[in-house]
């Protein structure tokens, strides 16, 4: 057993699970767009979350804190090692503009992790920011960048689906805030900090019904995608009414971060 636990926090830490999340969202951005199976950009969105992730979660362990790397470290830096070389393969099989605008993707990565200047905090640490570039991020991964690489016309069911793609991650880690209340800083100035817990839920409650509400403006009729959508929303909104600071970090790094996997599941066996 305690081979298994090293083996799934290892999937957990390593940002692999995460990554699936990831991997699943560009999959329903595809299916929604009937997107040919594109796999560069599937790929390149999978280890990218890795390299990603675990840059921002393990950067300041080696930069600031000096943290002597144990073995569970060294096998998350040869994991983002050896996807980063990944992400480098596939980032060349991908379209001119996806390149582009996956570097913009990136810069804005690093502006969340690094300071730009002396003396400055990170992007991280600005009040109130995170959620907000966050949630730019992985529209930009799971939306923009599968459709552009696509070379899709862009129309009001892009912009319309980026919107539902943003207020999904943002009420997901609404729930990631309202667990991690009793621990983050208080400058941080989360939405739970500023509103409380009861007024973060209610707003994601009234987000995610605007996140449903939103496919009665799309052109494109899928019904199977609005069934889904509607499931994952109920989901959603029963994994934000139970979330407290009691709850083990596994109630958000596996199980809240495995509704974009349902999703894509529900898809599949539709």
């Amino acid at each position: 057993m305690k081979v298994l636990r090293k083996v799934f926090d290892f999937y957990i830490d390593g940002s692999i699970h995460v990554a699936l999340s990831c991997f699943a969202l560009v999959q329903i951005t595809q299916h929604y767009f009937s997107i040919s199976n594109d796999l560069p950009m599937v790929y390149f969105s999978f280890f990218g979350t890795i390299v990603g992730y675990n840059f921002v979660k393990y950067e300041v362990l080696a930069r600031v804190k000096k943290v002597q790397m144990k073995n569970k470290l060294k096998a998350i830096a040869i994991l983002s090692f050896l996807s980063l070389l990944a992400v480098g393969f596939w980032f060349f099989q991908l379209q001119r503009i996806t390149q582009i605008v996956s570097v913009g993707v990136f810069i804005l990565t690093l502006l969340y992790t690094l300071p730009l200047f002396p003396n400055r905090k990170n992007a991280r640490n600005w009040a109130g920011v995170k959620i907000y570039i966050v949630s730019l991020c992985w529209v930009g991964v799971t939306v923009v960048l599968p459709v552009l690489n696509a070379e899709i016309a862009i129309t009001s069911d892009f912009f319309i689906k980026c919107i539902q793609r943003f207020i999904l991650i943002f009420v997901l880690i609404l729930i990631f805030e309202i667990i991690d209340l009793a621990k983050d800083d208080s400058h941080l100035q989360t939405v739970p900090q500023q509103i409380g817990v009861k007024r973060t839920k209610q707003l994601g409650f009234l987000l995610l019904a605007i996140f449903f509400g939103l496919n009665f403006f799309s052109f494109i009729n899928n019904a199977i995608f609005e069934y889904s959508s509607f499931m994952i929303a109920i989901v959603t909104t029963l994994f934000l009414a139970f979330a407290n600071e009691k709850r083990s970090k596994y109630y958000t790094s596996f199980w809240a971060e495995s509704i974009p996997i349902l999703w894509w599941l529900t898809l599949v066996l539709l």
